[in-house]
């Protein structure tokens, strides 16, 4: 009996103080595994671009360079001519100017509610396969070249860092407006899901 006192009275010290160490190691500073990222690391992974577009590089493009580098980059292959009938996702409304936005399909120039996410989606994102190819320059062409196929903006328009964020986009102020929510209240009309 008493051997079994002394092995409680070791046993039990001896687990709680694992369990506190451990978890007193897992709190420490390093690791020894890794190193931190240098200042450049970090700045090439910060690839964000936001509504005010201060992120945005320099660089310039028209709708009219946008359809050269459209054909140029294949981009037909996926989306079709003028971004119609291919197998991607259209890129241009099939509907009329007096269609609401919202019965509208879903397509980015039209349902982003800043035209940086436009710039930003193609510069991640395109061409399939082929991501982070593009120059700044395309970037802004291809983007010109979209918001002019939904009228969004003149063909003569030059975007650039400073002309970009002031793109007024079709959504306006209906991007992201709080629904009335009431109990067994019927789905919002055109949400199709």
């Amino acid at each position: 009996m008493g051997s079994l006192n002394l092995l409680r009275v070791v046993t039990i010290p001896l687990l709680l103080g694992s369990l506190l160490g451990s978890t007193a190691f897992a709190q420490s500073p390093t690791y020894g595994v890794g190193r931190t990222p240098t200042a450049e690391q970090i700045r090439r992974m910060d690839i964000s671009i936001g509504p005010t577009g201060e992120e945005l590089p320099p660089g310039r493009g028209t709708a009219k360079e946008g359809a050269q580098v459209y054909v140029q980059k294949a981009c037909i292959g996926c989306h079709g001519a003028a971004g119609i009938g291919g197998l991607a996702p259209i890129l241009q409304s099939k509907q009329g100017a007096d269609v609401p936005v919202w019965k509208k399909e879903r397509i980015l120039p039209l349902r982003a509610p800043h035209a940086t996410i436009v710039w930003d989606f193609i510069n991640r994102g395109m061409p399939v396969g082929l991501e982070g190819t593009l120059t700044p320059d395309e970037v802004y062409s291809l983007t010109a070249y979209l918001l002019f196929l939904n009228k969004v903006i003149p063909e003569d328009l030059v975007l650039d860092k400073q002309s970009l964020p002031k793109v007024r986009m079709p959504i306006g102020d209906e991007f992201g407006k709080p629904h009335h929510f009431k109990l067994n209240a019927p789905r919002l009309e055109g949400y199709p899901y």
